[in-house]
């Protein structure tokens, strides 16, 4: 079984169910997903989020702001408010947070200051923080480590293999996305290659970032297993291992207190 440790269930492109999520999950379900996490990008994600979740017992949830979220939204998002947001057991991380300075340098400081923040918040209600990062991986790491956070997931992974080693050597796990499955993207496999198995998670980050051979499409949780299909070639392990070890990791995250 698998478990899709990102996927934006709220943005899903529900076309092909007629409007129906509960029916994308129910796919997911039927290609082996046990288990999938719906990610916050506003403080206001968690009122459909804990709905879903409440309908689906295979289903937790994140609370947090994206970096890339208007300055606003990110200044609502205080230390308090998130771990009020974050009391319920169906909340099982905090994020999605980080730096993005690809889609925007306007709002450094604004990023920064969300990101410790969320981590914060996390160390107190002792779940993991969903870290994103873009073209701010120095930044990223040192805020990470300022704020001596050990608890956490780097998501959709693309960075190299030093920034991996950094956020390992912190404590925190590597989630993968369909890129790497994509043919353009063996420098990523040759990064992950190097990441230790007992750290490794994967994702869709649904619906973006199909994974081989649906890159281009809409993505959504049930395509899951091609991200593990392209990690155990890069590992030479078989799909049924990679399943039993990411499943396990996420498991082993969320039992922490770090």
């Amino acid at each position: 079984m698998f478990v899709d440790t990102h996927c934006h269930l709220t943005l899903l492109n529900l076309e092909p169910y007629n409007g129906d999520l509960d029916a994308a999950i129910m796919q997911a379900h039927e290609a082996g997903v046990s288990k999938m996490m719906g990610i916050s990008v506003d403080l206001d994600d968690h009122i459909a989020l804990s709905e879903i979740a409440a309908r689906h017992p295979s289903v937790g949830y994140s609370v947090g702001v994206h970096p890339c979220e208007d300055p606003a939204m990110m200044q609502r998002a205080s230390v308090e408010t998130l771990v009020k947001l974050a009391q319920s057991e169906k909340v099982w991380a905090i994020g999605e947070t980080g730096l993005d300075y690809f889609h925007s340098t306007e709002f450094v400081t604004e990023q920064k200051d969300c990101f410790a923040r969320h981590i914060q918040a996390s160390q107190i209600v002792k779940k993991p923080v969903v870290v994103h990062t873009r073209s701010s991986k120095t930044d990223t790491i040192d805020i990470i480590r300022a704020e001596k956070s050990t608890h956490g997931i780097l998501h959709c992974f693309t960075e190299d293999w030093e920034t991996a080693k950094a956020v390992l050597d912190c404590g925190y796990y590597i989630s993968f996305s369909g890129i790497v499955s994509f043919k353009n993207a063996q420098d990523l496999r040759d990064v992950a290659k190097q990441v230790p198995l007992d750290r490794l998670l994967i994702e869709t980050d649904s619906p973006y970032l199909a994974p081989m051979p649906y890159r281009g499409k809409s993505n959504e949780p049930k395509y899951v297993p091609y991200v593990a299909k392209a990690l155990s070639d890069v590992y030479d392990k078989s799909l049924e291992e990679i399943a039993f070890i990411t499943t396990q990791n996420f498991e082993n995250l969320l039992r922490m207190q770090a």
